[in-house]
């Protein structure tokens, strides 16, 4: 028992001896690999944000005529992409009131203005969102021993907001003239000197769009089996053109698309989903169907730190398609003042005007609206859109009233009447809907009212769903139900007695 006892002793102290060892060696190989890993510039911040496509304003390099050393384009790429990141770090601390990052950026005489601009600021509780849309940097000297390079950036678009106390103070768009001089060290340019040497309020000037062409009598579009995912896997040029035939032979002349701003590939717009608009276009165009497109869905940021990404999807959509005959219009955004108490109003009313000014510089040709979801926000922004789009699923005996105010703040601009509708749902999550009979008698009275009112319309929409994604109307069943039944033609294919009503004329 004795000899027994002393195995099982012997035993237990060679396993704890056998734990201990196993337990230094992790920790010596866990010690190790942390070394090892501090060491490893990949993990390091400035590695870390080229990274990542956070930050991408439009940038135009003037003709290379520097003097000192002639500038390669591999060289040149790696200049820029420094560069335009020492621009996003600095707004990302003057954001946040940190210094995280400015060490990989700028050297040890640029950071000086930087700390002592965010001490600042950081005192007087004041914070700054901004970004820059445009560079227009030159060359002026790349040196022999390619380790010191002097830009000058002009007309260098920027946008601020400055908030003290977390209220917005300030809001500005200017264009001013950078000097900078970059020297390289460890492999990355850094920020040695940067000198703001003019200065001015930007304006953008645009030319007046014809509006006088539109009429537009129309229906917002999506296919039946696959609503809010136009151009995704199930896209059909056949069901396309079966349906536009259907639309055009109905008496309309006009659809309204969507283009999801995530599955397009936000800033960089995927090829295979320009060509399935492309083709949708071509469709549209050969049954002489006009197009409206909106821009942006399933989009809801704002955020000032964002809007460079936004632009180059703009910028990549507008430019492949802005003399596609089929489009007569772009619509910005649907429903943005929806996000208004989400994102704050100034926020997404900002936002709006520099995608505005974005779309005309492209397309100087084509009108832009934005799509209110009621009368009472349409007059926002009226001098910058070229005609007035808006929604109206309220009672329609307040509808003329709500027209005639609206006529009445905008006197001299098309009106669009661009979503409307009645679900004919009335199933058991509300069994007091309205019938398809009751369907029918809204669009027979709504056609009547647009014809009194002068208005151009569009109306929700051409099918019944079977399917609703719950990031359109959320989660609850009633709503969803109700989203299902706004259309002229419901599941089976079988026109509805409301597709009688589907125009006045």
């Amino acid at each position: 028992m004795v000899s027994l006892n002393k195995n099982i002793l012997r035993a237990i102290l060679i396993l704890s001896y056998i734990m201990v060892i196993a337990f230094i060696l992790s920790g010596v190989s866990a010690l190790f690999s942390y070394l090892n890993t501090g060491a490893d510039r990949s993990t390091m911040l400035h590695t870390e944000i080229q990274n990542v496509e956070q930050y991408q304003p439009k940038l135009t390099w003037q003709p290379l005529q520097n003097e000192g050393r002639p500038m390669d384009e591999e060289n040149l790429k790696a200049l820029e992409n420094d560069y335009l990141d020492a621009w996003y770090v600095k707004q990302m601390a003057y954001k946040t009131n940190t210094t995280a990052g400015i060490k990989d950026y700028y050297t040890d005489n640029a950071r000086k203005n930087l700390y002592d601009f965010i001490t600042l600021n950081k005192a007087k509780n004041i914070t700054v969102e901004a970004t820059t849309l445009h560079h227009n940097p030159t060359l002026e000297f790349f040196s022999e021993d390619g380790q010191l390079a002097i830009l000058t950036d002009r007309h260098v678009v920027e946008y601020k907001h400055l908030f003290k106390a977390k209220q917005l103070v300030l809001e500005t768009t200017e264009t001013s003239t950078y000097k900078i001089v970059l020297l390289l060290e460890d492999g990355f340019w850094r920020i040695r000197h940067m000198v703001k040497e003019e200065n001015a309020q930007y304006n953008f000037e645009k030319a007046r769009i014809s509006t006088d062409s539109l009429n537009i009598k129309g229906i917002n579009y999506y296919p039946q089996a696959t609503p809010w995912d136009m151009f995704g896997d199930q896209f059909s040029t056949e069901i396309l053109s079966k349906d536009f035939k259907i639309i055009k032979n109905a008496g309309l002349n006009a659809i309204r698309i969507f283009i999801p701003y995530e599955d397009f590939g936000k800033a960089n717009v995927r090829p295979e989903k320009l060509h399935k608009l492309k083709q949708t276009l071509d469709i549209a165009q050969a049954e002489a169907l006009n197009v409206v497109v909106t821009l942006f869905d399933f989009y809801g940021d704002y955020s000032v730190m964002d809007w460079t990404l936004n632009q180059r999807h703009a910028e990549t959509i507008v430019s492949a398609f802005k003399d596609h005959k089929a489009i007569i219009a772009w619509d910005i955004k649907n429903e943005p003042n929806l996000d208004f108490e989400s994102r704050g109003k100034a926020n997404v009313m900002a936002w709006l005007d520099q995608m505005i000014h974005l779309v005309k510089s492209i397309d100087t040709v084509r009108p832009v609206t934005i799509g209110w979801s009621n009368a009472e926000s349409a007059p926002l922004l009226m001098d910058k859109v070229d005609f007035i789009s808006f929604h109206y699923y309220e009672d329609l005996e307040q509808f003329e009233a709500a027209v005639k105010t609206l006529k009445s703040k905008v006197p001299s601009k098309p009106l669009v009447l661009q979503e409307f509708g009645l679900t004919s749902y009335s199933g058991f999550w509300k069994p007091f809907g309205a019938s398809e009979e009751d369907q029918a008698n809204y669009h027979k009275k709504i056609q009547e009212l647009i014809a009194i009112n002068n208005l151009q319309f569009m109306s929700w929409t051409l099918y019944d769903f079977t399917y609703i994604p719950k990031e359109v109307v959320g989660r609850l069943p009633w709503r969803k139900n109700a989203q299902k039944h706004f259309g002229f033609i419901d599941k089976n294919g079988t026109k509805k007695e409301a597709f009688n009503y589907i125009t006045h004329e």
